[in-house]
């Protein structure tokens, strides 16, 4: 079961497309305007009617915590299905940051750690930028800057996260300083979706822009990620850059969640091993 309660391309069509590689028929349900969610029925209810009809849950949520809230319920019941969290409202979004490192392993053949990440964009509600550094956490001598507009700057709890693990991190609003420094480039864009009085409309994102100018001043082996969509951020003249990997990274995501769903179902090493 696809349900997704949120809008999304990359996303939803590859893990859908993940599942038909691997031959699992799916169902979807693109937005819950269109369960009895509408009429007054908990999401509770309509989870437990997903969990009756189907195998595996994949889901995306405008609500913290649902995808973990679902699996403690499924969990108690007599037939326990998993949960994949394809994104959780403004808090977490695993499977891209799964995604993200292994393209990085690619990128640099295996040697990710010792490296200067910049993270560009709306830090403070970016859920690709917090799970990107929960992960990246876990490699040896990673260092993070940080570029925003002070209105969308890192979080407290993320402050904590990295001063208790001994994360070395900076904060910049300078990215002209940073070009020769960084060895990779995650830009976002702002996430006005979760804005409350249209507030973002105020901040002026556009001096961290990259453009085309910028490019001669990044190292030669730098890597450009993005987990899209862009908006500005980015312009198109740069996609042809082989510093670029975003588009690449769009297609290792349909790779990566191909392998999270068989490894889940256990058909990962028959995949392997198969002659």
């Amino acid at each position: 079961m696809l349900y997704f309660a949120q809008p999304s391309t990359r996303t939803y069509l590859s893990f859908n497309n993940a599942c038909q590689i691997l031959g699992i028929q799916t169902s979807d349900m693109r937005s819950s305007g269109y369960s009895s969610e509408v009429k007054g029925e908990s999401l509770e209810d309509t989870l437990e009617t997903m969990h009756s009809y189907t195998d595996m849950i994949i889901m995306r949520h405008v609500e913290e915590n649902i995808a973990e809230k679902a699996a403690w319920m499924f969990n108690e019941s007599e037939k326990p299905i998993p949960v994949i969290n394809a994104g959780s409202g403004p808090h977490e979004h695993p499977t891209q940051a799964l995604l993200d490192a292994y393209t990085l392993h690619r990128a640099f053949k295996g040697k990710v750690k010792n490296k200067t990440i910049a993270i560009i964009g709306d830090i403070k509600r970016g859920r690709a930028v917090r799970s990107l550094i929960y992960m990246l956490s876990n490699f040896e001598g990673i260092r993070f800057v940080f570029l925003s507009p002070p209105e969308l700057g890192l979080p407290d709890d993320l402050r904590q996260f990295l001063g208790k693990n001994s994360i070395p991190f900076e904060e910049s609003d300078n990215l002209d300083k940073l070009l020769r420094r960084a060895d990779v480039f995650y830009y976002t864009r702002i996430q006005d979706e979760y804005d409350k009085q249209h507030e973002s409309k105020s901040i002026d994102y556009s001096r961290f822009w990259l453009k085309k100018e910028h490019l001669s001043h990044m190292k030669s082996e730098a890597v450009i990620l993005h987990p899209l969509p862009r908006r500005n951020e980015i312009p198109p003249e740069i996609d042809g850059d082989k510093r670029a990997w975003y588009w690449k990274q769009e297609v290792n995501g349909l790779w990566m969640r191909t392998a999270i769903i068989a490894h889940v179902f256990k058909e990962d090493g028959y995949i392997l091993n198969y002659k």
